[in-house]
């Protein structure tokens, strides 16, 4: 009967743990589950300066929530003992040495150093991602294993551990490879059995360099802050590096565990992308029950606006639009003009392109005059009773003239829903009164004068009937000047 699988993930509690480091962790997870073995989360907590509980907390509430359940835990610092017995051992057996040394520091101060004693041999490791890996030793020297027959390093540390622990399968970054000898040569030495190596390739960010916090790696945490789904994460981070040879992307936990394998872990570098990492949000965001989409949307609203009858009517149009729960505010506060914040009126309520002639002005009056005639005899305010209210007129007149300055008058900005949508879900009161606004506001603007138009310098002057005073623009390009709000009202430069 074959041993059991082991597998560990064995983090350092010196920092927030960013998403490339969190792979080795799913990767771990995964081909213990895959072939029934155990997970073990090891806390690597030895330099004593450095080492933080709350960067530990972080690790175990980041582990827990992406739901990689480990079946052992421990802190290396609680292995201490074991650590100082295999030590003793191979400085009794000849295998390390203690080396009096003065300190780097200039202090003139005598440490006693443990060394390894160097056979300058090669050494043969067994590696699923590269295959059987051959390294000579020579170069290494007789390298330092402890700082004192008490304070163990990270290399003796991690093999003793491994040892004690029954490690079988060492999944970590390709960074360490270069680790991999010296840590050979010690488990010989102690006469630990070689575990079996994968050393994955390295998670890079958009600008192609390692993924680091020093370049904008978020923690985990961040990410759950965000709104993102903990499944989510999993099969994104999954697929950084790896694939399962299919065109399938969106998988479950489960069919991870059952898909996993080291022989589809690609050798190259591969790029993490925060827009994919979206991707999968959404697509795991669009497997969740209605209800639950709903009470998450309404969860990460502003609390005022959650039991606002608009607000029951525009979830489906929110969760379109979003690709994590974080995205929800910004969403809404897009949508401010549905509970009442409007921006003023402007002459962009005239179709694109049109708004330079004064003439079109009475044309789109009379657009939106016809629409609010028809919509006032519409008694079913629903979508398909308000579409076919309008559309033979909008088809007849151009759907660009008709609909646009519908949608602007209910929105009062270029970028909005659906006009019969937003018609819909404003009611029909607060539509009708919006259109109305628009109308007057358009009629406002009845008499425009040009007059002492200089091409050259493009200058243009006009006035408007509603006790405005005459203004005179000077524009230094080809463009129309928009729009300004005045204390007498708006004026309106418009090239002729």
């Amino acid at each position: 009967m074959e041993n059991k699988i082991v597998t560990r993930f064995a983090p350092s509690p010196t920092g927030f743990l960013h998403l490339g480091n969190y792979r080795t962790a799913i990767f771990a997870y995964l081909y213990a589950k895959k072939n029934k073995g155990d997970f073990v989360l090891r806390i690597e907590d030895t330099d004593r300066e450095r080492s933080k509980k709350e960067y530990e907390e972080n690790i175990i509430e980041s582990l827990k929530w992406l739901g990689l359940d480990y079946d052992k835990f421990y802190r290396q610092s609680e292995h201490v003992d074991k650590h100082k017995f295999y030590l003793e051992k191979m400085i009794k057996e000849g295998n390390a040495y203690i080396s009096k040394e003065e300190a780097k520091d200039g202090s003139g101060v005598i440490k006693e150093l443990v060394r390894f004693k160097n056979p300058n041999i090669d050494v043969t490791f067994k590696d699923e991602i590269k295959g059987d890996v051959t390294m000579n030793t020579k170069d290494l020297g007789d390298f330092i294993i402890a700082k004192n027959i008490n304070e163990p390093l990270f290399h003796l540390a991690v093999v003793v551990d491994d040892f004690e622990a029954g490690i079988t399968h060492i999944i970590r970054g390709e960074d360490h490879v270069s680790n991999t000898p010296r840590q050979v040569l010690i488990q010989r030495a102690i006469g630990a059995p070689i575990p079996i190596y994968a050393h994955m390739p390295l998670v890079l960010g958009p600008d192609k360099l390692k993924l680091s916090k020093r370049r904008g790696a978020l923690p985990l945490t961040e990410y759950k802050k965000q709104g993102f789904l903990p499944e989510a994460i999993l099969n994104g981070v999954a697929f950084v590096g790896w694939n399962p040879g299919t065109e399938k992307e969106i998988f479950t936990r489960k069919e991870l565990i059952d898909a996993f394998d080291f022989s589809r872990v690609q050798k190259s570098p591969a790029i993490f992308s925060e827009e994919k990492l979206e991707w999968f949000n959404k697509e795991h965001m669009k497997l969740l029950p209605t209800d639950e989409i709903k009470k998450n949307i309404l969860e990460w609203m502003p609390e005022n606006m959650r039991d606002n009858e608009i607000t029951q009517k525009i979830i489906p149009i929110i969760f379109e639009r979003i690709y994590k729960w974080g995205d929800v505010k910004t969403v809404v506060e897009e949508f401010s003009y549905l509970f009442g914040n409007l921006k003023d009126l402007s002459i962009d309520l005239v179709w694109k392109g049109l708004n330079d002639d004064p003439k079109n002005f009475e044309r789109t009056s009379e657009y939106l005059e016809k629409i609010l005639d028809l919509l006032e005899q519409t008694e079913d305010w629903k979508y398909e009773s308000i579409k076919n209210a309008i559309w033979d007129y909008a088809e007849k007149e151009g759907k660009g003239n008709v609909l646009w300055p519908m949608r602007f008058a209910l929105s009062r900005i270029e970028k909005s829903p659906d006009p019969l949508k937003l018609a819909e879900i404003l009611g029909k009161s607060t539509s009708l009164e919006r259109i109305n606004s628009a109308i007057r506001f358009l009629k406002s603007i009845t008499k425009i004068t040009l007059n002492n138009i200089d091409i050259s310098k493009n200058t243009v002057n006009y006035e408007l009937n509603n006790n405005t005073k005459n203004t005179k623009n000077t524009t230094n390009d080809n463009s129309s000047v928009r729009s300004t709000n005045t204390t007498k009202g708006l004026i309106y430069c418009i090239k002729k």
